[in-house]
This record gives C-alpha cells, sequence and structure tokens, in this order.
C-alpha cells in the first residue's frame, strides 16, 4: 500500500481495497441485490473463487468481456477480473451484435461473461473466448468449504485494470486502457474531496455498472469505505424513491435525467429522505435549474464533478466541505493540473473568464487507446490529456463547462454553446427536458434548432419558448426552430444523444 502525500489511503489494486474491507468488516453487508444481502466475506470468497475459475482459463494478461446488466454477479465478475489478472473488459449488455462484434475483436478476450439472457447473442459470435453464464447472484458463494483467500490472487499497480470502450454514436469506440495505480489513485482523489464514513454508508447504484460512473462513485467507492451498496437492476422513478427511503441512502449517485425524472415522479415529494447526505451527479451536464429543484425539495446538496473515461475518470468536483457552486463542476482533484487552453493550436493558457479547451495531467489519466497509436497521439500531448469539452474557470478556480469542442456552433461567425441556450430553455416552468444543436444554414453558417419535451400538466407554444430565449439570450442564440416533442433521444446512460438529434 502506497500514501502519497495528502491523499487518504492509497491502495495499490482495487482488490488489494476489497480484501481490506474484508479483513477489517468481515461480517459487515458489502451487497444488497433484490432482497438478499452479501457480507465483506463473502464478497470478496466470491470473488476468489471466481478469479480462480478465470485464472485455470488463462486470463493473466489477457482480456474478459463483461457484457452484465446490475446485479450481484456483476460486482462480483468486475473485481475478480482485476483479481484474476486480466483486463475487464464492461460492454453494455443491450448491444445489437454488430455493436459487439466490433468490441469483440478489438479486444480478443480470452473469456466473455455474460448474463443468460444474452447467450443466443454472444454464441453466434466468434472470438468471444471461454463463456460464462451468469443469473444475477450465482457467483456468491457462502460455503466454508470453498472460500479462497482473496489476499493469494492479488494483481500488480502498473498492470492493466480495465479496457473501457467510448462513445459510439459515431464511427466506432475507441478502448481506453487504465492500470490499476490509476483507477486506486484517483478514489482516494475523490476521496479527498468528497469524504466518506467508514462503515456508515448506504450507496444506491441505479447507474449502469458497465459505465465508468457508477463503477467509480458506486462499486468502488462504497468499497473504499466498507459501506453497502444497493444495486437496482434498472432504473424506475418508483422504484427508486421507495429505495431511497426504506434502504436508508445515504449517497446518491445517478445522472441529471434521474434526477429530474424523480423530481417529477408523483410520489417523490412526500418521501422520506432523512437519511439521505450527499447526491452526486456525473457523466452528463446537470441543468442548474434542476439543481435548485432538487435543493428546495429534498434539502439535500447535489455534488456535480467533471471527467470522462480518458481521465480515471474524475478531474473535478464540488467539495462536499467547501464552497459549492451551482452551475459549476467544482475544482480540481488533488495533484490534478486542469487549464483551459486556445481552441487552436491548445497551447496557450486562457484567463479566468475565457473559454477554451480543458487540457488535464495528473497521475489518473489513461495509459492511452488500445490499438490506436494516431488518436492516443492527438489526445495525449506533452504529458497532458485534451478532453475535447470546452470550459472556463472564474476567479477562484472553480471550473465551468461550456460544451463539446465538436457541438460547438458557429452562427454568422459568432461561437454559439448549445448548452447555454439548453440551461435557459430549462428555466422556463413548462420546461422538462430541452436539447440545442446547430444545423447547415446557406446565409448564417449554421443556426440553431433545439427540442423540448414539457412537464406533465404543464403546456407552452414554440413561440413562448422562443420569446422566453429572446428576453435572455443575444438574437444569434436564439433558436430559429424549437421542436415539442414527447420524448428527446438518449444514449444508453441516460445522456441526451445529440447525435441522434442531428441524424
Amino acid at each position: 500500500m502506497t500514501e502519497p502525500n495528502d491523499l487518504p489511503r492509497v491502495h495499490d489494486t482495487v482488490v488489494h481495497m476489497l480484501a481490506a474491507a474484508a479483513k477489517e468488516n468481515p461480517n459487515a453487508i458489502a451487497l444488497s441485490y433484490e432482497g438478499g444481502d452479501l457480507t465483506y466475506r463473502n464478497y470478496a470468497h466470491s470473488v476468489g473463487v471466481l478469479a480462480q475459475r478465470l485464472g485455470k482459463l488463462g486470463a493473466r494478461g489477457e482480456r474478459i468481456i463483461l457484457f452484465m446488466g446490475n446485479s450481484a454477479d456483476m460486482a462480483i465478475a468486475m473485481f475478480a477480473v482485476h483479481a484474476a489478472g486480466a483486463q475487464a473488459v464492461p460492454v453494455n449488455p443491450i448491444y445489437t451484435a454488430r455493436e459487439l462484434d466490433y468490441i469483440v475483436s478489438d479486444a480478443l478476450p480470452v473469456a466473455t461473461i455474460h448474463d443468460a439472457a444474452a447467450t443466443d447473442l454472444i454464441v453466434s459470435l466468434a472470438n468471444t473466448g471461454k463463456t460464462i453464464s451468469s443469473v444475477g447472484t450465482g457467483f456468491i458463494i457462502t460455503d466454508k468449504e470453498n472460500h479462497i483467500p482473496l489476499q493469494n490472487i492479488l494483481p500488480r499497480p502498473d498492470d492493466l485494470a480495465t479496457l473501457q470502450y467510448t462513445g459510439g454514436t459515431t464511427g466506432y469506440p475507441k478502448g481506453v486502457n487504465i492500470t490499476h495505480r490509476q483507477m486506486s489513485v484517483n478514489i482516494s482523489q475523490r476521496e479527498a474531496i468528497l469524504p466518506t464514513r467508514y462503515d456508515a454508508e448506504t450507496v444506491a447504484c441505479v447507474m449502469p455498472l458497465f459505465h465508468v460512473f457508477a463503477v467509480s462513485m458506486c462499486l468502488h467507492l462504497t468499497a473504499y469505505c466498507g459501506g453497502r451498496l444497493v444495486i437496482l437492476p434498472r432504473y424506475h422513478p418508483k422504484t427508486l424513491t421507495r429505495s431511497l427511503e426504506t434502504e436508508k441512502i445515504t449517497i446518491l449517485p445517478a445522472g441529471p435525467t434521474i434526477f429530474a425524472g424523480l423530481l417529477n415522479y408523483d410520489g417523490f415529494a412526500s418521501t422520506n429522505l432523512d437519511c439521505l447526505v450527499w447526491c452526486y451527479s456525473g457523466s452528463a451536464p446537470l441543468p442548474e435549474e434542476t439543481l435548485r429543484r432538487w435543493e428546495n425539495t429534498t434539502g439535500c446538496f447535489i455534488l456535480e464533478g467533471y471527467g470522462q473515461t480518458e481521465a480515471g475518470p474524475i478531474l473535478t468536483y464540488n467539495p462536499a466541505h467547501g464552497e459549492k457552486k451551482p452551475g459549476s463542476v467544482g475544482i480540481p482533484l488533488h495533484k490534478t493540473e486542469v487549464q483551459i487552453v486556445d481552441l487552436i493550436a491548445g497551447t496557450k493558457i486562457q484567463p479566468a473568464g475565457k473559454t477554451g479547451e480543458i487540457r488535464a495531467r495528473g497521475p489518473q489519466t489513461m495509459a492511452g487507446y488500445r490499438n490506436l497509436a494516431e488518436e492516443t497521439e492527438q489526445t495525449l500531448r506533452d504529458g497532458w490529456l485534451y478532453t475535447g469539452d470546452i470550459g472556463a474557470f472564474d476567479s477562484e478556480g472553480y471550473l465551468y463547462i461550456r460544451d463539446r469542442k465538436t457541438d460547438m456552433v458557429i452562427v454568422g461567425g459568432y461561437n454559439v454553446f448549445p448548452r447555454e441556450i439548453d440551461e435557459i430553455l430549462y428555466t422556463h416552468p413548462a420546461v422538462m427536458e430541452a436539447a440545442s444543436i446547430g444545423i447547415p444554414d446557406p446565409y448564417y453558417g449554421e443556426i440553431i434548432k433545439a427540442w423540448v419535451t414539457l412537464k406533465p400538466k404543464k403546456t407552452a407554444s414554440e413561440q413562448e419558448l422562443k420569446e422566453h430565449c429572446s428576453k435572455n439570450l443575444a438574437k444569434y442564440k436564439v433558436p430559429e426552430s424549437i421542436i415539442l416533442c414527447e420524448e428527446i433521444p438518449k444514449t444508453t446512460i441516460g445522456k441526451i444523444d445529440k447525435n441522434a438529434l442531428r441524424s
């Protein structure tokens, strides 16, 4: 175990972290899933047994695909792959054969662990390696005779831990290589700014465990503090609302669409949330209006942060104990440098208040993309990770995200950030969700088009929404058209899918 200066306890790997929790508090409940509980002792033993099974398949130094939804088995499998010295490749379990085939062909796994429902799909593909079927709780081991000490099969800090494929909404996804050291340090960096209480936290995991946000802010966070992880198989406002109350949840990490969905659910306002201490937002920008409504309704603050798969994944967060700024994604984590640089060369540092591309460096940034040397060189330059996001610092060092570099729109020569327009639309009392994009225009080059969904029992016309924008935005930023729709398309992790709107 290493402890860099000014960071809380840093484990060599996440497997060391789980082994420590099992040793320090073996009888504490580690996982709760569909009415069942698993202690830390049995959690560690379950991981050990599956890791040994994977080791016999030649897992060490290879890759293993996890094609699974949220379950106790998914949590066990993630740690077991790491314990076996292999690289975990978590994949969205609703991917089609075409989407999965590319990842399989690139990763060349030695094995694939999958939900039983996906058996036909998995066996139809080539190169998936040995296949192991999961039934949700089938990997749980409680028989003392089958116990395998987790301490006997620990990986090394500089081993590759995870191969996380990003995006996929345009072109082909890129596989991000992440080492154990990068992942473990980032856990402690997060702990420094969002401290947990040992053996006192109950965390709701409703975000998908194939995504880095849920792994970092649910799976790893809970094991770090010896807390209880309540795994929900999928999101539904009724189910989550009930769990927040009956399971006495203290921490809710979620995406903006989940917070908005709960606020608009009829039974949420009367829910007893006395145990809820912190809410963490990530994976997509959080509208300021949603944050304010949540705080007014629940009395609990949402702390918003920023990062990406290539960044460990966390770069900044609003501090739990310190000033929290609505609309900001907070301050850089310990041992993390974040700069705003010009959009052309990416080398000129911009002053506070001026926008530019966000670049960062720290011990948590990725090792590179798998099989993509040119893309790695473009993203990692002179020790800096170029994020592709546009942002600005205020005078106190708080970061504000303006948009993706690829989403910026140029209207008649003016730079327009669609997120600014979305934020204004969210402040209209009838608007539930909003998404703006640029579309080609023969005169202006590009113009703004927006999609809006309305809250239940609320009404608003396109003209009314345009007038609302006109009162708050310069004329060239006002959408040329606003489409009222029943639903805005989203990616599988709940982000508004602007690529789908463009197409």
